[in-house]
């Protein structure tokens, strides 16, 4: 299945701002501040990076839905 969506859910912890998402995959995630979403990126390109980054977070704020 492919990812079709991805955000940052903070109902139960905050972005920390490690920066280990955008290490992990720069075409889909920045951290200015906080970590974001990069708009308009194909997610189907990046499916093993983006499960990389949301399972190495060390504060579980990343989601991704299929």
């Amino acid at each position: 299945m492919s990812i079709k969506k991805v955000w940052l859910d903070e109902s139960e912890d905050e972005c920390t701002s490690c920066g280990l998402c955008e290490s992990i995959a720069p075409e889909v995630f920045e951290v200015p501040d906080k970590m974001v979403v990069i708009e308009g990126v194909d997610f189907s390109e990046y499916e093993d990076e983006i499960r990389d980054a949301a399972d190495s977070c060390p504060t579980e704020v990343i989601k991704f839905e299929e």
